[in-house]
């Protein structure tokens, strides 16, 4: 079939125009008097789904508000004449739809809550938060409100069923949900007497107990296979979910089975019955107004589905990390592998396409981890463990010459760049203490200039070659965690593409707080807000503190479970230390934390719902 597309838009000087179609950008001819055109011999399917973007030096810098969508029927011809697609709503601050219409609404401000899926508590759940408990807890900010949950990771991160893969950060696949967060009675597990009294003993425990309750849970579920495995994969639902999920789900079931010893169709099931329970899940929060927003970690394991898939599109002798900062005077070492970009722009950036498609399933915004990734990361060659040994990759480090020439020594001041011989970066924690004044004051001017100005353009220009790519592929909310050592040319960038910012009273940025942020008490890294200071927070100051961010500008305020418990004094944990999820300085840190109380007291606590309620109403949310 032939198609020709015909739009007419006038461009400036060095621009031209794209068309996008299932992952297919085709460069179109300009025809004259503002018309663009393209003609392409191409199936049917190029007319389901396809938009038109303006480029320029290779970047996408304006994209359709919307897709086009064309009926192909039997002709073997087909003219596609058409008009640009830009916003239709007055006021909107946005230039691409988002799938919860919420989000554009002009004027918009909402609140909602963040929890890990893994600390809701309830009497149905097995010793750990589950997709089937999202549904009660949906009730409860409903009922308050609220509209956005925000959940940390929810792939699968299973190695040796050890403390160690409760870290929700290193999935081993950047697909599969984790079976931690199933339902077992609904995957059809039969309760009996020594399972009631096992999820009882196991619901009881004041923290999750992650090795008991994995191992406890895949043998019921392989059990539950080995009765109803077969039937289920014969379904229709089941073959449907399998077929369209193949280019994930094999390599993973094969990569668990080989790992366990396991049938790999045992994992399959197990992902149909994850993505039947989270959608479930999902429908009920859409039926009650209430979105989900997701967690897209930055990094994936050295030993994940992924890289060992495709390891070419990883670099593999190096770690990614931060550099020392607020949360860690010796910087994190997050132990995954950086990406290689260069090698993911071959083909268009495809993995990144369907990680997000995938979780767009789920999620109708998402929060990018560590989104200065896309700009720059912090690597830190192997074997070395400490951040401090980091550098940014990409870079633009001195040649040896350059430090020759300002009279000053590379020991102690410089790293050399692993890939390329000659080259050096500023140590971030350098010693200049043997530095004579006019040599530190020179050393001093040159790390500045590294690390605050050299490399704007350079990172801006690499994240616009990314990130519209990436944003266009689906209608989720994108928010950007933009804390730490920012680089000038990240808030920039993020303002074009309309990536909402994070913002907190515990963290300022040296400016008022944008109206495209959202803003939030806490973070998973961090004490809830009751150890803000140097005394525990009592519930008025507590309440003060939730308050003033409610009324704020930015569109999203988000809190921490924690965090709105500690306004209420006969609600709160009594241990406050109890309460924090993560330290990022304890390279041992068990991800445990349960709410202290069930769903179903939390939703029956009229007084604490009234408050919460009464906040969010009168900040006009």
């Amino acid at each position: 079939m032939t198609v020709r597309f015909s739009i007419r838009y006038n461009t400036r000087w060095g621009e031209n125009l794209v068309l996008v179609s299932h992952d297919r950008v085709l460069p179109m001819t300009y025809a004259g008097d503002g018309v663009w055109e393209l003609c392409t011999e191409a199936g049917a399917d190029i007319l389901d789904d396809y938009f038109y973007v303006v480029t320029e030096n290779g970047v996408w810098t304006r994209t359709e508000w919307t897709h086009h969508h064309r009926k192909a029927g039997r002709a073997r011809r087909i003219d596609a004449n058409d008009s640009w697609i830009d916003c239709p709503i007055p006021g909107c601050p946005f230039t691409r739809e988002h799938s919860a219409a919420i989000f554009d609404r002009p004027g918009f401000r909402g609140a909602g809550t963040a929890i890990p899926v893994f600390s809701l508590r309830s009497d149905e759940g097995f010793g750990v938060g589950e997709f089937n408990d999202i549904p009660a807890f949906v009730d409860w900010m409903a009922a308050t409100g609220q509209c956005v949950l925000q959940l940390l990771p929810i792939n699968d991160t299973t190695r040796k069923g050890e403390w160690s893969d409760s870290y929700p950060y290193n999935p081993v696949s950047s697909f599969a949900l984790h079976p931690l967060y199933i339902n077992l009675k609904a995957a059809g597990v039969k309760e009996d007497a020594a399972f009631r009294a096992l999820r009882k003993e196991l619901n009881a425990l004041p923290t999750v107990d992650y090795p008991r309750v994995v191992a406890l849970k895949t043998k019921y579920l392989l059990e539950a296979f080995g009765k109803k495995g077969e039937a289920d994969m014969a379904s229709a639902g089941y073959k449907r979910f399998a077929g369209e999920n193949a280019f994930w789900l094999s390599p993973y079931a094969d990569f668990c089975a080989k790992r366990d010893g396991t049938p790999a169709d045992f994992h399959r099931w197990v992902q149909y019955h994850l993505h039947l329970q989270l959608s479930k899940a999902v429908e009920y929060a859409h039926s009650k107004g209430v979105f989900l927003k997701g967690d897209l970690p930055i990094g994936v394991g050295r030993d994940s589905v992924d890289a060992v898939s495709a390891p070419q599109l990883f670099n593999l002798d190096s770690s990614a990390g931060a550099p020392p900062d607020y949360f860690s005077a010796d910087g994190q070492n997050w132990g995954f592998p950086t990406y290689n970009w260069d090698e993911m722009a071959k083909d268009g950036y495809a993995w990144w396409l369907a990680r997000l498609r995938n979780m767009a399933k789920y999620f109708d915004a998402f929060r990018i981890d560590h989104i200065l990734g896309f700009f720059r990361i912090w690597e830190i060659p192997l074997p070395e463990k400490s951040g401090k040994a980091g550098h940014f990759n990409p870079a633009l480090p001195f040649l040896e010459s350059e430090i020759a020439a300002a009279g000053l020594p590379t020991e102690g001041l410089f790293l050399e760049d692993p890939r390329r011989k000659g080259f050096f970066h500023p140590l971030i924690s350098p010693d200049t203490s043997r530095l004579e004044p006019w040599q530190k004051e020179r050393f001093d001017a040159m790390y500045t200039d590294f690390f605050y100005h050299r490399h704007n353009s350079f990172w801006a220009q690499g994240a616009m070659r990314k990130l519209p790519r990436l944003l266009s592929c689906t209608g989720m909310l994108a928010c950007g965690e933009d804390l730490g050592m920012i680089p000038d040319c990240v808030p920039g960038v993020m303002d074009h593409e309309r990536i909402l910012s994070l913002e907190m009273a515990r963290m300022e940025k040296g400016r008022p707080w944008p109206r495209l942020a959202v803003v939030a008490t806490s973070t998973h890294d961090m004490s809830s807000i009751r150890l803000w200071g140097s005394d525990e927070k009592a519930p008025s100051d507590c309440r003060r503190i939730l308050w003033n961010h409610l009324d704020s500008d930015p569109m999203l305020a988000i809190f921490p479970m924690q965090d709105w418990l500690s306004m209420d004094g006969s609600l709160r944990n009594p241990d406050p230390l109890a309460e924090r999820i993560n330290d990022p300085a304890n390279p041992d840190n068990k991800w445990c934390w349960r709410m202290h109380l069930t769903i179903k007291e939390l939703k029956e606590n009229s007084d604490f719902c009234s408050e919460v309620a009464g906040l969010i109403r009168d900040s006009r949310r």
